[in-house]
């Protein structure tokens, strides 16, 4: 971006003229021995010209007068159009001020950056539509800058490419497993795999390929149903779920996954899968505030077939009725992951994200971007009430608000 000079096969976004791009990170000395070492070399500026930027494209520098020997302030490059460009290493630790006023076309910011000062930094290309770069081992876990982006962007203009050690050409595969097995367990999923450090370790210590099928045509004799979980400034989720009772299986065949919507709109979406019965959370009990209706009433005004009660596992013996516990229900999920009796189509990418990143903080489930999950957790916990085509077809809808499918 600093030179100009892009290679043949490049489809990102070019200038054709100077740029002012700015590159950061945690503090001058790591600006000095990462970015500035990729770009320029390593050594003195007598020395640089071994990095991206070749010797000759070098126009004029100053260094920065405190904090990191040899470590550049601003740098002036030949630009193929031939102006100057110019590029100004920033710290972090200089704070959210210091990244404010300038205009630029592009910003790196090598590992992550606090998230005031990513907000402050995209302030800055917002005039030359300008792109930002972040490049990071997520070692603090999910942070907001990170959850900007992982499990999924939160807006299209956003993208993430994650990199495995096995991806590294400089690494044979012994080498690859021998760098890994030498990492501390809790940081191999961050460093060799670029997913987020996540506490204590995932909820689902499983890969995906060991529940993972892809998509095939549910036999009509498999009984399916809805899991439901309300949102709304996180998303409202839903997953259809079909069962093999035969073989005691559960499949995740399709999910949804949508924030800030009305119930009309949810709804919708839920009614595309078929006239389901949906199994639903506690807080569906909960008041519109507006409307002063429970939020399981407003999607039975929409025609969607809700159980009659929110989701408990079935009746024990000697009890009045089934617990809803969180840890029962992942102790269930995670012993059907590991015997076989759980499986997702590789159709429903957020579903396998969010397992990837769902984790314990200091023994504690983190509910945090586990909206799919916990859809469901609520459908295999009343994979009871479901029913084929033919069963549920019987009720009428005038009578919907009272269903109970285990009646039939």
């Amino acid at each position: 971006m600093a030179t100009g000079v892009y290679p043949e096969w490049w489809e990102g976004k070019r200038f054709n003229g100077p740029t002012t791009g700015w590159v950061g990170n945690s503090s001058f000395e790591q600006v000095r021995d990462n970015p500035q070492r990729v770009l320029l070399g390593r050594g003195s500026p007598a020395q640089w010209g071994t990095g991206m930027i070749p010797k000759s494209a070098i126009l004029d520098y100053s260094l920065v007068r405190s904090g990191a020997a040899d470590c550049c302030d601003t740098l002036w490059v030949k630009h193929a159009s031939g102006g100057r460009s110019m590029i100004k290493f920033k710290a972090y630790e200089q704070g959210r001020l210091r990244w404010q006023g300038e205009t630029l076309n592009y910003i790196w910011c090598d590992e992550e950056p606090p998230a005031d000062v990513y907000g402050e930094a995209l302030r800055r290309l917002a005039a030359l539509k300008g792109v930002m770069l972040l490049t990071m081992t997520p070692l603090l876990g999910m942070t907001e800058v990170v959850g900007y982006f992982h499990p999924t962007p939160n807006l299209e203009r956003r993208a993430v490419v994650m990199m495995d050690i096995s991806e590294a050409e400089h690494y044979t595969a012994e080498e690859a497993e021998e760098e890994i097995s030498s990492m501390q367990p809790h940081e191999r999923d961050a460093r060799a795999r670029g997913i987020p450090m996540l506490g204590s370790g995932r909820v689902f210590p499983v890969v995906d390929e060991a529940i993972s099928v892809d998509p095939f045509q549910v036999p009509p004799s498999w009984p399916k149903l809805i899991g439901l979980d309300f949102g709304w400034d996180h998303p409202t989720a839903a997953v259809l779920m079909a069962l093999d009772r035969e073989n005691d299986r559960i499949y995740v065949i399709d999910e949804y996954a949508q924030e800030e919507e009305s119930v009309t709109i949810h709804a919708r979406a839920l009614r595309a899968w078929g006239d389901l019965p949906v199994a639903w959370p506690h807080d569906g009990y909960q008041h519109d505030k507006g409307s002063g209706i429970t939020i399981a009433d407003l999607y039975r005004k929409e025609g969607i077939r809700m159980y009659h009660q929110h989701a408990t596992f079935p009746v024990e013996p000697g009890k009045k009725t089934g617990g809803y516990g969180l840890q029962a229900g992942i102790d269930e999920m995670l012993d059907r992951m590991r015997t076989n009796r759980w499986k997702v189509f590789t159709s429903c990418p957020r579903w396998f994200a969010e397992v990837r990143i769902y984790h314990r903080k200091e023994g504690q489930v983190v509910k945090l971007k586990d909206d799919l999950i916990s859809a469901s957790r609520v459908a295999m916990m009343m994979r009871r009430i479901a029913r084929v085509r033919e069963d549920y077809n019987r009720v009428p809808v005038k009578h919907m608000a009272d269903w109970d499918p285990t009646e039939i």
